[in-house]
């Protein structure tokens, strides 16, 4: 038998916050033929500033893997479960950095580390990574997700 997602964040000592509010007009997620993308979730916090400038690549990584546990309060408050999530397809991260920053791969990490963690094969996903000379409320890090749902027996995957 495996462990349930929930045990694993015991096991790993996380602690989900409640599903942050959209920052602008758009919503959480989307849920279409059993994918569910993720808008965009910064880290907690809301820490300011630039990779290369303001933070090392290890303070990245932290930032990163806070912005992942974010979109993992978002999919448990669509799912009402993370055992719902068949696995990770795809995450895109958007690091503000300056521009002779080149270790944005290394600042993702963070989050596809998290993924892994919590999710092991499952978490596994493709993924991209862009240096961005800004991003919303001067975020050091934002990611976006798609992740592959359960469906229930009604056909839904999500709570509306």
């Amino acid at each position: 038998m495996t462990m349930s997602i929930e045990n694993r964040l015991q096991q790993l000592n996380i602690v989900l916050p409640d599903a942050s509010d959209p920052a602008a007009k758009y919503v959480n997620y989307v849920y279409l033929n059993g994918l569910l993308f993720v808008s965009g979730k910064g880290p907690s916090g809301h820490p300011r500033g630039k990779l290369g400038l303001d933070y090392t690549t290890e303070q990245g990584y932290q930032f990163a893997r806070l912005a992942g546990i974010e979109v993992l309060a978002v999919l448990k408050n669509a799912l009402g479960s993370l055992d719902k999530v068949k696995r990770a397809v795809k995450i895109q991260g958007f690091v503000n950095a300056t521009a002779d920053y080149e270790e944005h791969h290394k600042v993702l990490n963070g989050y596809s580390d998290l993924l892994i963690d919590v999710f092991g094969e499952k978490g596994k996903h493709a993924r991209s990574v862009l240096g961005a000379v800004s991003v919303r409320d001067n975020l050091p890090i934002i990611v976006d997700s798609i992740f592959e749902v359960e469906m229930d027996n009604d056909g839904n995957g999500v709570e509306q």
